[in-house]
């Protein structure tokens, strides 16, 4: 029988998880997992004491995943994660594919298969969908919890309206994969995953292509930089929204501007970004069989 370690965060899903938990411990043992719920502290490294474990199923957000990870790595383990998806964002459990029913997800992860996605590193930190700064990225980290778990993504939109009377550019020096370029930006977004809160705006991104999409909000007036981010939202390629693939990334300025991995507080500069290709083991659901069309007679 394998072991497994169930952390989840009580008042994920307003509760939910912490009312289903009984349900999501069974449908693992009836997989051959021995179960370990666990409450999750996030002052103590869950896998202390767990360093032997077959797979660590996370019921929480995107946070919740980056502090995991973060956790994993830090002493070296390389152990297998399932995600379902509880939190206010789950992109990257959208990226795997998993089912945003508590439930239904438990299942895809329990009988699911381990496959390696990519995972990306900034300077001492790890993160699995989003690095960022500017406008509108460290919105996440200012929204209180308790906001979050009573009215979902709209405590986002809240938070994000008063960033307007901050707005200012960010002067960077940046080298991408040896290509070095000068810019004052608004706004940069660092996808290893391919949203962010839900928004498709890392077109060609994939966790599986040893790249990140880099999203560069070009400083001009604030109507013509709001326009142009509006326009790249709506699917057009405005020239002051620069947009790259990478797989290293190195960034310098005169100004220490605060950071956000996966809607948690970030590197500080001068940042070294890299693109760790296959580097997180996942549990995700197996794909579907396609049934054979029979021939016409």
């Amino acid at each position: 029988m394998k072991n497994a370690v169930f952390l989840y965060n009580p008042e994920s899903g307003r509760g939910r998880v912490a009312r289903e938990a009984e349900q999501i411990d069974e449908i693992f043992r009836t997989n051959g997992y021995h179960v370990i719920p666990q409450p999750i502290d996030f002052a103590v490294n869950p896998f202390d004491g767990h360093e032997t474990i077959d797979l660590m199923v996370v019921a929480g957000g995107d946070g919740t995943i980056n502090f995991v990870v973060n956790a994993m790595k830090r002493k070296g383990l390389d152990i297998p994660i399932g995600v379902i998806p509880a939190g206010t964002a789950n992109d990257f459990a959208g990226a795997l594919g998993m089912s945003g029913e508590l439930i239904e997800a438990a299942r895809q992860i329990a009988t699911g298969c381990e496959d390696r996605v990519d995972v990306g590193r900034v300077n001492d930190l790890w993160f699995v969908n989003i690095f960022s700064f500017g406008i509108f990225t460290t919105t996440s980290q200012r929204t209180p919890n308790s906001r979050k778990h009573r009215i979902g993504k709209l405590a986002y939109i809240i938070e994000g309206v008063k960033e307007f009377r901050t707005i200012h550019a960010v002067p960077l020096e940046i080298v991408a994969d040896g290509e070095h370029f000068d810019l004052r930006s608004l706004m940069v977004l660092i996808f290893n995953g391919e949203t962010a809160g839900g928004f498709r705006l890392a077109r060609t991104s994939s966790i599986r292509d040893g790249l990140f999409d880099c999203i560069l909000l070009e400083k001009k007036d604030l109507f013509r930089s709001t326009l142009a981010m509006g326009q790249y939202l709506l699917g057009g390629n405005p020239k002051i929204v620069r947009h790259l693939r990478a797989r290293h990334i190195d960034i310098q300025s005169t100004v220490n501007e605060p950071t956000d991995v996966d809607g948690q507080p970030g590197a500080e500069f001068p940042l070294h970004i890299e693109c760790v290709a296959g580097g997180l083991r996942v549990m995700c659901p197996r794909p579907r069989v396609q049934e054979p069309v029979p021939e016409p007679v």
